[in-house]
């Protein structure tokens, strides 16, 4: 018996710091997220594989919560990043720069389609068996009241 409790001793011990280096090391591993929202080079930054990674999703939704937040955050800083950087370049007057963000900003400068061609309209009665088809699939989508239906079938 007292061996059991040396050995549950020990476990407990154990338990404690290795629950603490967990915790550290999801919160190293939210900050690489809010950095560069990428999970991969998270983990990497964060020396913890991906696979204990996807299991503290799988086991813990708070977590998941966190580690959602914290890629949004990311995204977000990622994208003000970039935003500078085109402002920068366009202050320096690249011509790339300047064009990219005009199309992106502005509807006058953005990609345009133009369609031409000559429609035929030509104007076809229904025959009284697809008139039926056509007003079961109304009255199908509740578009067209029963009584209406069978009235324009009369």
């Amino acid at each position: 018996m007292r061996g059991d409790k040396t050995q549950m001793g020990k476990n407990n011990r154990k338990e404690g710091p290795e629950i603490m280096k967990t915790e550290k090391q999801k919160q190293l591993l939210l900050e690489q997220l809010r950095k560069t929202p990428i999970v991969e080079i998270a983990c990497e930054k964060a020396s913890v594989s991906r696979a204990t990674y996807y299991r503290w999703r799988k086991d813990n939704p708070e977590f998941t919560k966190s580690a959602d937040e914290a890629i949004i955050d990311g995204e977000s800083f990622i994208n003000d990043m970039s935003e500078s950087q085109i402002i920068s370049l366009i202050k320096e007057k690249n011509w790339p720069a300047i064009s990219f963000w005009l199309k992106h900003h502005h509807p006058k400068y953005g990609n345009k389609v133009e369609v031409t061609g000559n429609l035929n309209f030509r104007e076809e009665s229904l025959t009284p068996e697809q008139e039926k088809l056509v007003n079961k699939a109304l009255e199908l989508a509740g578009l067209l009241e029963e009584k209406e239906s069978q009235q324009d079938n009369e």
